[in-house]
C-alpha cells in the first residue's frame, strides 16, 4: 500500500517536472520575444513620427499590424502634448528670451485617431518642432505564461500585463 502510493507520487513529480516546467519556460521565452518586438516596433513609430513631424494613417496601420503579429491583442495610449506658445508672439521659438510663458494642451488616442482616420485613410496629424509624443502599449489577452503562473502560483489580478512598451519624445522638425 505504501509502495503504491510513493509511485504515485512520484509519477505525478515526474510529469511536473517534464511537462509543465519546460511548458512555462517556452511561454516566457515566448512572452520575451514578444516584448522585444513590442517595444522595438514601439521605439521605431515613435521616432519616426518625431523625425517627420506627423503622424500618418498608414504609419499608424502599420504600427498596429505588427502589434499584432505577436499574437496578443494590445491597448494603445498615445498622447500629444501640444505646444501653445505665447499668444504675444507671432514666431514659433526664434527667441529663447520670450516673455511668458509656452503652455502645453494634450491631445488623446481617440482625437489623434480621428484626425488620422478622416478623409478616407489619407488624413495625418501634423505637429511642430516642440510638440510632444508619448505612446503606451499593454496586452490586453492573458497569454499562457500568464496562465500557468497564475495556476501554480495563485497570482490573480485583472490588471496584471505581461507585455508592455513605453517611448516617448520631442518632435524635432515640422511636419509639412
Amino acid at each position: 500500500m505504501g509502495d503504491t502510493l510513493i509511485t504515485v507520487v512520484a509519477i505525478f513529480l515526474a510529469a511536473i517536472l517534464m511537462f509543465v516546467f519546460p511548458l512555462m519556460s517556452i511561454s516566457e521565452r515566448n512572452d520575451d520575444i514578444s516584448q522585444l518586438a513590442v517595444q522595438t516596433e514601439t521605439v521605431q513609430f515613435v521616432d519616426n513620427i518625431r523625425s517627420t513631424g506627423k503622424i500618418t494613417q498608414e504609419d499608424y496601420s502599420n504600427f498596429i499590424q505588427t502589434l499584432a503579429a505577436t499574437g496578443n491583442s494590445y491597448d494603445v495610449e498615445m498622447e500629444v502634448k501640444i505646444l501653445d506658445e505665447n499668444p504675444g508672439k507671432k514666431s514659433a521659438q526664434v527667441q529663447t528670451d520670450k516673455i511668458g510663458e509656452n503652455v502645453y494642451y494634450s491631445e488623446y488616442t481617440k482625437q489623434i485617431e480621428d484626425e488620422i482616420l478622416k478623409d478616407n485613410g489619407k488624413g495625418q496629424k501634423k505637429l511642430k518642432e516642440g510638440d510632444m509624443i508619448s505612446v503606451n502599449v499593454k496586452n490586453t489577452n492573458t497569454t499562457i505564461a500568464q496562465m500557468l503562473k497564475n495556476f501554480l502560483y495563485s497570482i490573480s489580478g485583472n490588471d496584471t500585463y505581461q507585455i508592455e512598451a513605453k517611448h516617448a519624445g520631442v518632435v524635432m522638425t515640422n511636419g509639412k
